[in-house]
């Protein structure tokens, strides 16, 4: 596997130093005593951290190199912050910090404009989990967040949700080296529309004139609703199976009806 890198002026991120748990804890010795040179190395010897966690936001429109910046950001309010007395890694500290440094600024530069009150309640609501998964290392329940914040638990979901990034319905989900399987194509409709009965009739023709395995699948798909996945688990074999024969079903489909 090659290695994740991203650029920086006047450093190889393929040979930065790497602390050990030992080496860090006698530099956060240093720092209590005044050692600002101290501060330092721990910052550079816990750059690959960093570089671990947005390394999981690089098939992103994202600029590896600001992300990078705001994760040094995390990294190093987390160094200001820890305290030996509290019993953990330093990295399981750092982590949430760096993350959510992280992540605030792909929140910022979302394209969809969220309500500000609703943003802000957000961004609340993230602190408090950030907070209270390092001081009990331990996410916090819907119910806690709630009662704490002083908020009802839907306004939870309602303000999460609303900060996650779009996606499209073409995303590539799955690809075995054949066709490839995109969201839509696992997305049910369920809609009762109304169509032509002509339209009705030359699919009915149709229909009885594709394989019956094929048939099987179009009817699976667009008459009950299921998707691809729970279609595959019917039949007992992969999806991409189903996503090869529905294609195939479709193409003749559209030859019998010109």
């Amino acid at each position: 596997m090659s290695k994740f890198k991203v650029d920086i002026t006047g450093i190889d991120t393929n040979n930065i130093q790497v602390l050990s748990n030992n080496e860090m804890n006698k530099l956060f010795e240093r720092i209590k005593k005044g050692d600002k040179t101290a501060k330092e190395e721990l910052i550079s010897g816990n750059l690959k951290l960093v570089l671990s966690i947005i390394s999981k936001f690089r098939y992103k429109a994202l600029d590896m190199n600001d992300l990078f910046q705001v994760g040094c950001i995390g990294l190093i309010k987390a160094v200001d912050n820890f305290d030996l007395s509290y019993g953990v890694m330093f990295s399981t500290y750092a982590v949430p910090l760096i993350l959510g440094e992280v992540k605030r600024l792909i929140r910022s530069t979302s394209s969809i404009r969220i309500a500000r009150s609703i943003r802000d309640l957000a961004f609340r609501i993230i602190k408090f989990k950030e907070e209270f998964s390092i001081i009990y290392g331990y996410e916090p329940t819907t119910d806690v967040i709630a009662k704490n914040l002083n908020i009802e638990p839907y306004e939870i979901k309602l303000a999460l949700d609303s900060m996650c990034d779009p996606v499209s319905i073409y995303e590539p989900i799955y690809n075995d080296g054949g066709d490839t399987i995109y969201l839509l194509d696992q997305i049910s409709d369920t809609k009762d529309k109304r169509v032509d009965k002509d339209m009705v009739i030359a699919l009915n023709e149709a229909l009885k004139k594709i394989k019956k395995r094929e048939r099987d699948i179009l009817v699976a798909r667009y008459i009950y609703g299921k998707t691809q996945s729970e279609i595959a688990s019917d039949l007992k074999v992969s999806q991409a199976q189903i996503s090869r024969l529905e294609k195939s079903a479709i193409r003749n489909m559209k030859r019998l009806l010109e």
